[in-house]
């Protein structure tokens, strides 16, 4: 039987997969359990019994009454920033787009593809948007005495820059390419920086709709690196000659208190799941929790703003070698500091939180905004100690998102054993489905394999045992990822003819602050085709510097980081690696 259906034109109606989910209670091991029904809308809210039998069904919004014709408006084949100036501190404004290119590795292109092709799904995936609390104490700030892009001027905007990146996504009137509607949006990790309540707050906000103040401590005024008189961060309110306006950045009076000022989210105006990143699960995205004194430190009246670079390059070495994953070389450096620090205001609000509360938090009824309930995670998540969960995209699509930080440290991942036998066992279960696979961390980077401190005998697996076990089902299409801030393109093939695509998306923080629209279609000559489109966020490529309002400063957030100092220019990736159509033959 075909696994094919168009996602326009289905009514999600009982098939062959929703009876068999329905009279063999297909569960989703690992305490998750729950059967994969399209014709279920329920979250999930127990392991067991008939309460286990429902998955959370991403709803498309209204489809058009007929097809849409493919389209560029608002994404990256129409224009894209480029600068417009050539020295200094470089001004962007409206530049070409880039084209789509078709990748045929892994399948040859056949004509007449585009006039057969039925869409099978159609999603957005954002990922890595960094929301950070640019005032909090646990920053590290100072290691910009070692490393120039430590430290990014434009951190006090994140909040608005996300922001214009759901109105964007909310502007997009179906799939570029099929002009299918778009199914959900899906964001890969990192979705907060410090592990903080604040910015988890912020986050979820953001996404669901609702008033944001992007400002902690004192609820007057901003405290932190760029007022505080030091040379080596930008200082926009001030004529201080300071490294920054060296390099042409702009004095801007009122630019602090401008960022800190409350700002609205409209939400997502369709179903958005969440996965988890390392930044999300652990303080600075590198260190396990469990460090009574670092959690004071989170919330209590010190900062340390400067370090001399010697100290720096020692803390950023341990960071990246994984020395130090508990935090133990870092808190006695601080403690080492104390003298040093400037006095902050207090706020019991950036303490870290725990996986239990960031499962909670999505659960949340004030942040549903559109749905589903829990954003891809159940009750059933909290009481078995998992981040990890499948969905049901369409009829014949399911998603499965990942949990790939390792809770013992490092900003690497990994896979336990169990979730590793819960990926094998959910896409044994839903072979007569394509499946796309979300996590945080690419292939690449899961190269960290230490112990899991809460289960210290489970064996953890590397990107490559992760690839292997992916190629050994036919019916995996794609597995979405971020982590690396680049646009990367993978393929992989397995013995059999068996072959998936690895797409890995830029960040929202680091230039060029992109996002993908992923289309899924079967062409009916025997291939599938992935299509990728990248998209930035709705603020205007011109900034105007007297203009601090919030769509003035989602502007500002794109020019300043371009400006950046020390700030990679290879982001964007190679032709190959942005706007595509990637082929592979049907499973």
């Amino acid at each position: 039987m075909s696994r094919t259906r168009s996602v326009a034109s289905s009514a999600l109606g009982v098939n062959r997969r929703s009876v068999l989910a329905a009279t063999a209670a297909v569960s989703v091991s690992a305490g998750v359990g729950y059967a994969l029904r399209p014709t279920d809308s329920r979250a999930a809210t127990s392991a067991s019994g008939a309460e286990a039998a429902g998955a959370p069904v991403a709803q498309s919004r209204t489809a058009p009454a007929a097809p849409l014709a493919p389209y560029t408006r608002g994404t990256t084949l129409a224009t894209v920033a480029a600068p417009r100036t050539n020295s200094g501190f470089r001004r962007l404004g409206n530049g070409p787009g880039w084209r789509r290119g078709v990748r045929n590795e892994l399948a040859a292109a056949k004509t007449g593809r585009a006039g057969r092709r039925t869409t099978l799904a159609a999603f957005v995936q954002l990922t890595d948007l960094h929301l950070i609390d640019a005032q909090h104490p646990m920053r590290l700030e100072y290691m910009r005495a070692t490393d120039v892009h430590a430290w990014r001027p434009h951190e006090a905007l994140t909040v608005h820059g996300a922001v214009s990146l759901v109105e964007r996504v909310n502007a997009l009137r179906g799939a570029p390419v099929t002009g299918a509607p778009l199914h959900f949006a899906m964001t890969t990790g990192d979705n907060t920086d410090n592990n903080a309540r604040t910015e988890l707050e912020w986050f979820l906000t953001v996404m669901s709709g609702g008033r944001i103040t992007p400002n902690s401590g004192d609820p007057r005024r901003y405290e932190g690196v760029q007022n505080s008189g030091l040379k080596q961060y930008w200082q926009p309110d001030t004529a201080l000659r300071d490294t920054d306006k060296q390099y042409g950045f702009p004095q801007l009076e009122g630019f602090l208190a401008a960022a800190v000022r409350e700002l609205n989210s409209p939400g997502l105006n369709l179903p958005w799941y969440s996965t988890v990143g390392n930044h999300d699960s652990l303080p600075l995205g590198c260190y396990g929790l469990g460090d009574s004194w670092l959690a004071e430190y989170a919330i209590g009246g010190k900062k340390l703003m400067s370090l001399s670079a010697s100290e720096a390059k020692k803390l950023q070495d341990s960071i990246k070698n994984g020395k130090d994953p508990m935090g133990t070389a870092f808190r006695d450096l601080l403690k080492a500091h104390v003298r040093d620090m400037r006095s902050v205001t207090p706020d019991e609000k950036r303490a870290p939180y725990t996986a239990a509360d960031y499962l909670k938090a999505h659960l949340d009824p004030a942040y549903r905004g559109v749905g589903p309930v829990g954003h891809g995670y159940s009750s059933a998540n909290v009481d078995a100690g998992t981040q990890y969960y499948s969905f049901r995209i369409a009829d014949d699509v399911i998603g499965i998102s990942l949990d790939t930080t390792d809770p013992g440290g490092h900003y690497n991942g990994s896979l336990g054993t169990a979730q590793l036998k819960w990926l094998d066992k959910t896409l044994r279960d839903n072979k007569d489905s394509y499946a796309v696979v979300f996590s945080h961390h690419t292939s690449t980077s899961m190269t960290n394999t230490r112990p899991d401190p809460a289960r210290p005998g489970e064996k953890r697996h590397n990107g490559q045992e992760v690839v292997a076990l992916l190629g050994s089902h036919a019916n995996v299409l794609a597995w979405v990822n971020g982590h690396i801030h680049r646009n990367a393109i993978t393929p992989h093939s397995a013995p059999g003819g068996r072959s998936f695509w690895e797409i890995s998306t830029a960040s929202h923080v680091d230039y060029p602050q992109l996002a993908r629209v992923i289309e899924l279609a079967d062409n009916k000559d025997g291939t599938v085709s992935i299509f990728t489109t990248c998209i930035e966020s709705s603020a205007p490529h011109r900034t105007d510097f007297s203009d601090l309002s919030q769509t003035g400063l989602a502007a500002l957030y794109r020019e300043l980081s371009y400006n950046a100092p020390g700030a990679r220019t290879d982001l964007a990736g190679e032709v190959r690696d942005r706007n595509t159509e990637l082929l592979l033959k049907k499973g």
